[in-house]
């Protein structure tokens, strides 16, 4: 066998293990196609003894990664050494196809795969796996066979004990278990936190004895996640010290995996320690059969669906409905001599499940004591919540039910403006008293970013000083936007709360419900922001932290706004209180039926001050005949993230970095779509890392860890925003014309001249490979236009192209709401639900034309034009105008400069529809 320690892994080239299981899948292809040609050199051509070398290449590079994957074994690597040593490749290439149609059909999920048998019978039932894989589409969709997990034991094994412990597991498989699983085993603290990176199988992890802290492999991709441990430290440590630590830190990266801890110390005393993070230690233990039980129980409880299991037996029960829903049990549909072929699409299950029933062993949404109760609760563990509800009318509902349940008339909300129009209805029913805030604009790409931690601060200093802080009751923010920009979640709460402690944040996380079961993102999450600060602040560091802060912040001049807005605050111990809530659109990111979404809550105050309203505000807003469908989705999707989660969007952000790969690297595709990269959506003033790209073509992905880490603002690669300027068609035109008619490809989200391609946890290789293949098309077909072109069709293709990358109109501000909706001259915040309402007599409104320079006209004679109603243009897709919004220049030249024809809130053969002067004098009165 060749040596491979001390070594460069490959994952490290790559960055880290962002594309580790693509790298792992072409190798083994790789290998198997260099071993082909082999077979058909002579052994004295160069060729041949290129390709050995190659071949020895590819297998030290695949041992590496198959160090931490139970399949292929250990004990299996070996065997294939050993026939590269003896030059039996031809043998060596029939075990290598083999093997790489176990991987593909993942056979050895499904029974045990000896690689040392070389009969044809042995080989047939590879072909016969792989064969079932093809008829079902997937290998996953087989729901008859036992799911299958890894799990990874920490022991300093030699390799026939390995082999001794792998065994004694197997051994305990018995067919009535619900689960199968097989053993990985690393002897040191790095191997065990690469395993758990790298291998999405791992479901479980056994902590023994003594082990090493280094590993043998050079692991300096492990940067990120080591800072701040000294190795020397570490080899001090005691051993239960040290398994805990490892502990915390699997916790960190994987927080689903079920751990465990066998030790050989006081098991008394190691109790006592913080082990919050196994659910079971074991003392000594040389027989197996209790560990194997209780690992099956673990995961087995994150593998329940209540409320899916309990709907799935009510659809299996003979039932009589004497009551609403005709179409329950599929009765008004299977006797119809019209409407059968509803059936003949959807299928009988979706009828027998369809009831209006909350008992027989269901539960009521709007007062949940059963299988939907626990169902939710199953969401709060899974999304590292303390409470979650589950939403049936999508997220913008969702968003009304947090503004309803915490915010009272007259409450002051600060908001970004550019967030999902929903949390603008929402704050006219609440009656909130409106404060936006202003997202740095990217006028060359007519889109926002979000917004800086700066401008906050400086709206709430202002409040303080206007002596009207209390009043300020809520931040609104939205993470991630649409484009993908991510807020820095962790110092937004804590320097806000340096100012104001008890300031609730509702962060709008719609597309980020996936962030929390990938380590990367999950520290931008506003729930495991929410326990990481509570826990921070409870600790004797941060109290250290904070009284050496504290006495430096008070020999400065707090009245000086660069004292507060110049460095970094942090909030008092003694005063603060975690107040955060998430909304997310689970159908949007992960597995749920459409509008299945969640409302997840970390509220140290909930108990105490908002459960109560809360519960009203949830009743206000769903219905009580909430889809049965949707609320079983959102179980099984809960369920579905808990086990493969890390897995699924792993292979999102795997698949979004290939296409980012090739759009950097294709000569033809860069000429006409141009990928975004992070300099281009977040300006240098909010990036501390200094990261402009995330991709090197020497490097990789490798930065992206350091740009996460530390940046203000960071942008998720996920979200792949093409700038198409070049091409000189318009977004809108591209999505509709080009993308859907020409090629079925589907997008939502366009500016004037981008388009914006997201991954999700569904999207395939093949997917991405289709969409190279058509932007290559494209390309292609542009070149071809622009070849053929006369020349005065040259001039057309070329003012269409200077509109689109030269005259952007600059993306206006909010102006100010009118005084007449304003209480206090000091500060900008507004009565939008008043403006909103006075609207509704016809006699307090008029239209006025901006085509025509009618309001032109009006606002060169002095007067406050001001806006009756939202004014909606797609895109961007947030209003421009709200009710008792002074039309400023800008935002007049914005509309004039629109060539969109989709503008809520715009008649064109009207005009805008804006207030009377008479009625503005009084308001209230009108």
């Amino acid at each position: 066998m060749h040596d491979s320690s001390h070594t460069e892994t490959p994952y490290t080239a790559l960055g880290f293990y962002h594309k580790i299981s693509q790298l792992r899948a072409d190798t083994w292809n790789a290998l198997k196609r260099d071993l082909g040609q082999l077979s058909k050199l002579d052994a004295a051509d160069q060729r041949a003894r290129n390709l050995i070398k190659a071949i020895d290449v590819k297998l030290t590079r695949l041992e590496i990664i198959e160090d931490y994957h139970a399949f292929p074994s250990k004990e299996d690597f070996r065997h294939l050494w050993s026939l590269f040593d003896r030059e039996e490749y031809l043998l060596l290439e029939r075990v290598v196809k083999r093997l790489v149609r176990a991987l593909i059909s993942e056979s050895y999920r499904r029974r045990h795969v000896d690689l040392s048998e070389t009969d044809a019978d042995a080989e047939d039932l590879e072909t016969l796996d792989a064969l079932n894989q093809l008829r079902r589409g997937h290998p996953a969709s087989n729901s008859s066979a036992q799911p299958y997990f890894e799990l990874l034991i920490v022991d300093n094994l030699s390799a026939q004990e390995e082999e001794v412990v792998r065994e004694a597991f197997h051994n305990l498989r018995r067919p009535e278990d619900r689960f199968v699983y097989d053993v990985v085993t690393v002897r040191s603290f790095e191997d065990a936190l690469i395993a758990v990176l790298v291998n999405p199988n791992i479901q479980a992890c056994l902590i023994r004895y003594e082990f090493p802290y280094k590993s043998k492999y050079n692991l300096s991709a492990l940067r990120n996640y080591l800072e701040g441990l000294s190795e020397q430290e570490l080899e001090n440590q005691s051993e239960a010290e040290r398994s805990i630590l490892l502990s915390s830190m699997i916790h960190e990266l994987r927080p689903e995996i079920d751990q465990f801890l066998v030790t050989s110390g006081d098991v008394e005393a190691t109790a006592s320690r913080d082990i919050r993070y196994f659910n079971r230690i074991f003392y000594r233990e040389t027989d197996y059969i209790e560990q194997h039980h209780t690992i099956l129980r673990a995961i087995d409880n994150r593998y329940q669906t209540p409320f899916f299991d309990a709907l799935r037996e009510y659809s299996r029960k003979p039932t009589g409905v004497f009551h609403a829903m005709p179409i329950s049990r599929g009765k008004s549909v299977t006797r119809s001599h019209w409407a059968g072929h509803m059936i003949d699409f959807y299928g009988i299950n979706i009828f027998l499940a369809e009831t209006s029933a909350t008992s027989g062993g269901l539960d009521s949404l709007l007062q949940p004591y059963g299988p939907i109760k626990k169902a939710q609760e199953y969401a709060a563990r899974a999304f590292g919540a303390r409470q979650s509800f589950f939403v049936t009318n999508g997220t913008s509902t969702a968003n009304k039910i947090v503004v309803q349940a915490l915010i009272k008339p007259r409450d002051i909300v600060l908001i970004d403006r550019d967030c999902h129009k929903s949390h603008h209805y929402g704050m006219v029913l609440a009656g909130a008293h409106v404060s936006y805030l202003d997202s740095y604009p990217l006028d060359d790409y007519s889109m926002y970013g979000a917004v800086p931690l700066r401008e906050i601060k400086k709206t709430l200093l202002a409040y303080k000083r206007a002596g009207e802080l209390d009043k300020v009751k809520m931040l609104l923010l939205t993470n991630c936007t649409f484009d993908g920009v991510v807020y820095n979640v962790r110092r937004v709460m804590e320097e806000c709360l340096a100012i104001k402690p008890d300031l609730v944040f509702l962060w709008d996380e719609a597309w980020f419900a996936f962030a929390g079961f990938n380590p990367t993102y999950r520290p931008r999450t506003a729930m495991h922001t929410a326990r990481t600060l509570r826990d921070r602040y409870r600790s004797e560091a941060y109290h250290e932290e904070y009284a050496a802060w504290k006495a430096e912040f008070d020999r400065l001049d707090p009245d000086d706004d660069a004292t507060w807005l110049d460095r970094r605050l942090l909030p008092d111990h003694d005063l603060v209180r975690i107040r955060t809530y998430a909304t997310h659109s689970t159908h949007k990111t992960l597995t749920s039926l459409r509008q299945g979404s969640m409302i997840h809550v970390w509220d140290q105050d909930f108990r105490q001050k908002v459960e109560a309203p809360f519960h009203e505000a949830y009743m206000t807003h769903t219905s009580t005949s909430p889809n049965y469908q949707i609320v079983a989705s959102l179980d099984v999707g809960r369920m579905q993230a808990e086990m493969e989660g890390f897995e699924l969007v792993h292979a999102q952000v795997e698949a979004a970095l290939t296409l980012r790969e090739q759009l950097y690297t294709h000569p033809l595709l860069q000429k006409y779509f141009r990928v975004l990269k992070n300099a281009d959506m977040v300006p240098a003033a909010y990036r501390e890392s200094g990261v402009e790209s995330y991709y090197d073509p020497v490097t990789g992905w490798n930065q992206m860890e350091e740009a996460w880490a530390r940046d203000e603002f960071v942008v998720d690669p996920s979200r792949v925003t093409i700038a198409i300027g070049a091409t000189g068609v318009d977004g809108d035109a591209f999505k509709n014309e080009y993308l859907m008619n020409k090629y079925g490809i589907q997008i939502n989200k366009t500016s004037r001249n981008t388009v914006l391609f997201m991954t999700n946890i569904g999207t395939s290789r093949g997917a991405i490979a289709y969409l190279l293949d058509v932007l290559i098309k494209l390309a292609k077909e542009f070149e071809y236009r622009w070849e053929e072109s006369s020349r005065p069709e040259r001039k057309i293709i070329e003012h269409r192209v200077h509109s689109l990358t030269r005259e952007l109109p600059p993306l206006p501000d909010f102006s100010r709401f009118h005084d007449a909706f304003r209480q206090c001259s000091e500060t900008p915040q507004g009565d939008i639900r008043c403006a909103y309402f006075l609207a509704y007599d016809e006699e307090n409104t008029e239209y006025l034309r901006f085509d025509n320079g009618a309001l032109q006209a009006q606002m060169s004679a002095g007067r406050d034009v001001v806006s009756a109603s939202f004014v909606i243009p797609y895109p961007p897709g947030f209003p421009v105008l709200v009710p008792g919004q002074v039309i400023s220049e800008g935002i007049l030249h914005f509309l004039q400069a629109l060539d969109v024809t989709e503008i809520h809130g715009y008649r064109p053969e009207l005009g805008l529809l804006v207030f009377t002067e008479a009625a503005l004098v009084d308001p209230a009165a009108a």
